[in-house]
């Protein structure tokens, strides 16, 4: 698996810049977090690696033919399934003892055959990361992903996510530096005026 690189990209809605000639690259099998103030791109730029949006010019190299699976900002999960089978949604021939154990090692243990629509947020985000982790992915990206979850419970869903991840290429934007830590992130990419980057 290649590293993945983005030169001068930039992007603006209404005349208004958002991401302005940026060039970054991902290391293969390893997690790099992108921090920075809330409106200063985070979002848009893990949208415009997904190709969910253009870039207005600049080039992203090394996703073409790669799984990608995600845990956005909503959790996008589908109200009329349970648990279990939001998890098996993304996955052909995952079993729902497979999905039970996902749950489970999130703290969802009573959850599985409860439909989504009666869980609370926190529960509906520990669902929508596990059914992400057990998704077939070459890249994962996460924004913000823990967030709402209380300390005990984030620490929890940290420590599964992590070890899921280990070796493998993942994109975590976060507010928070204590997040970037947990998840062992080999570098905090920072966007701004400049980009300062951190290696860990």
């Amino acid at each position: 698996m290649q590293d993945i690189v983005i030169e001068n990209l930039s992007k603006a809605y209404d005349g208004r810049p958002v991401l302005q000639a940026l060039s970054l690259t991902f290391p293969a099998g390893q997690t790099t977090a992108v921090m920075a103030p809330s409106g200063w791109g985070k979002t848009t730029l893990l949208r415009i690696l997904m190709g969910l949006e253009a870039p207005d010019s600049g080039t992203v190299r090394g996703l073409a033919g790669l799984r990608i699976s995600a845990v956005f900002q909503e959790d996008r999960l589908c109200l009329q399934l349970d648990a279990a089978d939001n998890v098996r949604l993304v996955t052909p021939g995952l079993t729902r003892a497979q999905a039970q154990q996902a749950l489970d090692a999130v703290g969802l243990q009573s959850c599985a055959g409860q439909p989504v629509r009666e869980l609370s947020g926190g529960q509906r985000r520990r669902t929508a990361i596990a059914r992400a982790l057990l998704a077939r992915w070459d890249v994962l990206f996460l924004d913000e992903p823990f967030r709402g979850l209380d300390a005990d419970t984030r620490r929890l869903v940290l420590d599964d996510t992590r070890r899921r991840c280990v070796g493998r290429t993942v994109i975590l934007v976060t507010h928070d530096e204590t997040e970037a830590a947990a998840m062992a992130a080999c570098s905090v990419l920072r966007l701004g005026t400049g980009v300062d980057t951190q290696n860990h």
